[in-house]
């Protein structure tokens, strides 16, 4: 038992726990969070700003897309660190920092709720409208909405995690196959890894750094986590794998739109702009490969974005309810863990869902994601500083805090999106 600035952590498992496998076999078999976590973060700001980018700038940036996933993997690992090592969730972990870190959260959410959900919405609408050009985009973005709060509300954690899994499946099968039959030489790949930013706008890049794996949705990981019964300290060299299982398919997946981006439309002048851009992607697929190749694209990429979609849908109202379980607590501490029959979960997934179809009207679905993109890298430094910080205290014991490289990492990413954030402003005014 340990305590942080008034607030007791004690670690506790239940008798129903399962134990972690010990052999690596048995770990793999495991592997659930981690896919969800990908599935989830590949898909909005990825595939469209992945996709921009390797139009307009070919290789140049794979860069921040690998950046952006070891980002990721040291951000979601430290979460899963915390609640493992302590028993309480990363909301509670900020609440201990004080209340202008649970205001921030509470604040941000329900501004990146609506940014979000109109961004989820149009991506998926944009890849069935290029398939299927029966329906306006508006009318395709709506039933996705829909479709993924129908799931959700059905409250049935491994219905979704199989159906999660299998889109992962899908998504490598079709858009990472995609990529390994137009695989650029390997010397445009290796310049690709150097650091630059080329003739690109750092809102861009920002939305990359940002976007590459999910920013909030993160976060989200701990309760997926407590879904599948993973409780106490022994638990974390599973979640160690399984994160790391997590990203390097996000790493891959996102490599691979922008050799898409790259091969087919660098230096054509052609632009991805809403379905009209994926419609000339996915032609010029079909008359170098054939009508096969071209569906084999969409649908790779439509289960990025709907997958991405889902799990939104289900996991950042796990982090509302808790937002709210918290503040109701009024500084004492919470009551039983949050499920998906709160009131304030199904209530964030309502505005997930309805207010931001009004946005869909504007016309601009791929401005809406990369705006949701940088948002999200405001989201970076906040979660890095404080992950520090209680990674760092007196709350976690001395074996599960954070190390020299988490740290170096974690610090790292401070000052980049410090960066990056102060020169946007600079050139804005």
């Amino acid at each position: 038992m340990s305590s942080e600035q008034g607030v007791t952590y004690q670690q506790t498992t239940s008798p129903e726990a399962p134990t972690p496998p010990r052999t690596f076999k048995g770990k793999l078999k495991t592997v659930g969070p981690g896919f969800v976590t990908a599935a989830t973060g590949v898909g909005t700001g990825d595939l469209i700003a992945a996709l921009v980018a390797g139009a307009g700038l070919g290789i140049t940036l794979m860069w921040a897309i690998i950046v952006g996933a070891i980002f990721k993997y040291f951000f979601t690992e430290g979460m899963g660190r915390w609640q493992l090592a302590t028993g309480r969730t990363i909301l509670e972990g900020w609440h201990s920092l004080g209340k202008w870190a649970t205001g921030y959260f509470g604040v941000y959410s329900v501004l990146w709720g609506f940014s979000y959900g109109a961004a989820a919405m149009s991506t998926s609408a944009i890849m069935m409208v290029t398939m299927f050009p029966i329906m306006p985009l508006w009318a395709w973005a709506i039933i996705h909405g829909l479709a993924g709060m129908a799931l959700v509300l059905t409250g049935k954690y491994k219905l979704f995690e199989n159906i999660m899994t299998i889109m992962i499946g899908i998504m490598f099968v079709t858009v990472v196959g995609s990529a390994v039959i137009i695989m650029p030489e390997v010397g445009n790949i290796l310049s690709g890894l150097v650091p630059r930013t080329g003739d690109s706008s750092l809102l861009l890049v920002m939305g990359l750094l940002g976007g590459v794996g999910g920013t909030i949705t993160m976060a989200a990981y701990g309760y997926w986590v407590r879904e599948k019964k993973w409780e106490g300290k022994r638990w974390i060299p599973m979640m160690k794998l399984d994160t790391a299982t997590g990203y390097v398919i996000t790493a891959i997946f996102t490599v691979s739109l922008l050799i898409v981006g790259a091969e087919f439309l660098y230096g054509t002048g052609i632009e991805i702009n809403g379905e009209e851009g994926l419609v000339t992607l996915s032609n010029l697929f079909a008359e170098e490969f054939g009508t096969f190749a071209r569906w084999m694209f969409l649908i790779g990429a439509w289960s990025a974005a709907f997958s991405s979609l889902l799990g939104v849908w289900n996991g950042v109202p796990y982090l509302f309810a808790d937002f709210v379980r918290i503040v109701k607590a009024k500084g004492r501490r919470p009551g039983k863990p949050v499920s998906e029959k709160d009131p304030a979960y199904r209530a964030y997934l309502l505005w997930l869902t309805f207010p931001p179809m009004l946005i869909l009207f504007f016309g601009k679905p791929v401005f809406i994601v990369i705006l949701y993109g940088a948002l999200g890298a405001l989201f970076m430094p906040f979660l890095a500083i404080t992950l520090l910080w209680l990674l760092n205290s007196k709350a976690v014991d001395k074996d599960f805090k954070n190390g020299w490289l988490a740290n170096t990492v974690l610090t790292a990413c401070v000052l980049l999106f410090t960066y990056l954030g102060l020169i946007e402003l600079i050139d804005m005014f």
